[in-house]
């Protein structure tokens, strides 16, 4: 039996988004890896599926593109937000996610504002295996003496973030270091690997490993918290552009409620059907 499906991206971080809510969707992790792949499949990051909620319009699952289930996606619920709101014709939507509830908001045709909610900073929220200071933690890569990255600072939008801050992030040994950090022994639930680099106090540049899935495009909770850290290093204002592989993001971490805003363009690519 075959599954309808929307495939959508948001800054070229891209989905396929199967409407659950009257009959469930529940691959398995060999399913949904078979699915993810670009060779034998459709394609993608990320699975979602639109689920039933009884806090929200809408419950969003998310599948990385390994397996596994992960909490939050800043550009999947973008995306499942321009589809709820043209379903309604409302201007406002709010989706429950494993990663708490998040409102999005139409600005334009096709740009999407969603609040991601309040970042998590203590090390418990991360989380992190030891109790260390989040605005840099005790991380380095490469000689002691002379390491390649150290001191990155964390951030949780629903899901975990290290981040690092480079000269030149076209120069950063993503592929490299990704997996390694991904994995390392601090993030016992693994962790979204940011490289950044500070262009001016209202702009800057953003490369992403994301677990479980690689070196993305774009992603909107890593975009969120590297905003988030960068302020709390003083390196930039509390609004800023977020440069990406795949187009930009405009981040607010507001001061009057602690929520981060991302604001982005949404793309409706094809539909289809899971065999």
């Amino acid at each position: 039996m075959s599954r309808p499906f929307l495939k959508m991206n948001g800054l070229g971080n891209d989905f396929v988004v199967v409407e659950a809510r009257s009959a469930p969707f529940q691959p398995s992790i060999e399913e949904a890896r078979a699915i993810a792949d670009r060779k034998i499949g459709v394609g993608c990051d990320q699975i979602l599926a639109i689920e039933p909620s009884a806090k929200a319009d809408v419950f969003m699952r998310i599948w990385n593109a390994d397996g596994g289930e992960v909490g939050v996606c800043g550009n999947g619920a973008r995306c499942v937000g321009w589809l709820l709101l043209e379903a309604s014709g409302r201007d406002q939507a709010t989706i429950e996610t494993g990663g708490g509830i998040l409102t999005v908001t139409r600005d334009a045709p096709r740009l999407i504002t969603v609040d991601m909610g309040e970042p998590r900073l203590d090390w418990k929220d991360i989380p992190l295996a030891e109790d260390m200071d989040t605005r840099g933690i005790e991380l380095q890569v490469g000689p002691i003496s002379k390491p390649v990255l150290h001191t990155p600072a964390c951030v949780s939008m629903g899901n975990p973030h290290v981040i690092f801050f480079v000269p030149q992030v076209l120069a950063a040994p993503v592929l490299e270091v990704g997996p390694m950090l991904e994995h390392h022994r601090l993030f016992p639930q693994r962790a979204n690997v940011c490289f950044v680099q500070i262009k001016s106090r209202d702009r800057i540049r953003l490369r992403v490993w994301e677990r479980g899935v690689g070196e993305t495009l774009s992603s909107g909770s890593s975009a969120c918290a590297a905003l988030v850290a960068a302020v709390r290093r003083s390196l930039t204002d509390r609004q800023a552009t977020v440069e990406t592989n795949g187009g930009e993001l405009t981040i607010e971490w507001r001061e009057a409620d602690n929520h981060v805003m991302m604001t982005g363009p949404i793309t409706l690519e094809y539909t289809g059907n899971l065999s």
